[in-house]
């Protein structure tokens, strides 16, 4: 039985995906870069039954931004955002870069 969730990669979430499959297929192997992927799209998956099973964010709690949500795949961040019954996957990103900066940029600047 479907939620009616729909799931929507971003332009900018799909080349997140993109650039960190690379850096792993390049630095580790491609095996542990397909089974990146194969978290993050089973993370996706997830949120057309649970959309709201995310935190929010603890970077933007601390300024009152609470519309986004995360799930976490040590050590990546899934950041997206529900609006209606349509989730919005914005960022995928290393957890341990600067991640207030990384959300100021790709979510609060527009």
């Amino acid at each position: 039985m479907s939620s009616g969730i729909v799931v929507h990669l971003t332009a900018g979430a799909e080349a997140d995906l993109a650039e960190i499959h690379g850096w792993i297929a390049a630095h580790r192997s491609p095996e542990q870069a397909d089974a990146f992927l194969d978290a993050m799209l089973a993370k996706m998956e997830s949120l057309e039954a649970f959309p709201d099973r995310g935190s929010v964010p603890a970077e933007l709690d601390a300024i009152g931004v609470r519309e986004f949500r995360q799930l976490s795949a040590p050590p990546y961040r899934l950041i997206y955002r529900v609006i209606v019954d349509h989730v919005f996957v914005l960022l995928i990103a290393d957890g341990r870069r600067d991640f207030q900066a990384l959300l100021e940029r790709r979510l609060l600047s527009a």
